[in-house]
């Protein structure tokens, strides 16, 4: 029974010693995510190193025109009425039919009657 639990404790060691070994060759060889990026490591430094410029009131100058708000428009009433209502009251009506010095023409048109023309036009 001596020699069997010697046997056992032989062959555990040896596993353990076989396990610790493939632990430390995993471990001292690291793999591809584990090494260290430089360009990683440089955009990181930068970023970190970035300070945000202040901002002025004149740094819009020359990029923004500045606001002037339109003139009113002239209201018509504002205007010289007095003047207006005598040169409406001193022009003369033109009346339709008459000539300029007050004497009627006979002019008489139908507006309602049909060309004849359009009627007598063969149809396609």
């Amino acid at each position: 029974m001596l020699q069997s639990l010697r046997a056992s404790r032989l062959a555990v060691t040896r596993v353990a010693g076989q396990q610790a070994v493939l632990q430390r060759r995993t471990f001292l060889a690291p793999t591809a995510a584990l090494k260290a990026d430089i360009v990683q490591d440089l955009y990181i430094k930068e970023l970190k190193a970035y300070k945000i410029p202040s901002v002025k009131l004149s740094d819009s100058e020359g990029h923004v025109q500045k606001f002037s708000p339109p003139k009113a428009p002239k209201s018509p009433e504002e205007g010289d009425i007095a003047n207006d209502l005598k040169a409406y009251e001193q022009q003369q009506p033109e009346v339709e039919g008459q000539a300029s010095g007050g004497k009627a023409t006979a002019i008489e048109e139908d507006w309602f009657e049909d060309d004849v023309e359009e009627e007598a036009a063969p149809a396609h």
